[in-house]
């Protein structure tokens, strides 16, 4: 697993002493052995400092899909949504009426 992964995980939960969620530039990797990792994590709203020991196991259920596989490796591939993207998409959504049949006969 990735540590960009192991702090988005640990950035979804709580300071004990405050409350707050944990944010990202406060909380640092130290090291991990297969399963067990560890990290530093410093409350930004109160301060208070952690070290977390965490055994964090990769899912091995598998993905439910209705995608084929020519789909499936096509979304593999493609790159990441980008914010330009995301901005495109709210501003294209800010104007659309939801007349889809209008929208794809212009195709």
């Amino acid at each position: 697993m990735e540590e960009r992964l192991i702090k988005k995980l640990m950035s979804s939960m709580k300071c004990s002493s405050c409350g707050q969620y944990y944010k990202m530039p406060g909380i640092d990797v130290l090291g991990h052995r297969d399963d067990l990792w560890f990290l530093r994590v410093v409350c930004s709203a109160c301060h208070a400092q952690y070290l977390v020991a965490a055994v964090v196991k990769e899912s091995t259920t598998p993905v439910i899909t209705d995608l084929t596989k020519a789909e499936l490796a096509k979304f593999r591939k493609a790159g990441v949504i980008t914010t330009d993207d995301m901005l495109d998409m709210h501003k294209f959504l800010k104007d659309f009426d939801g007349d889809f049949a209008k929208l794809l006969a212009r195709k």
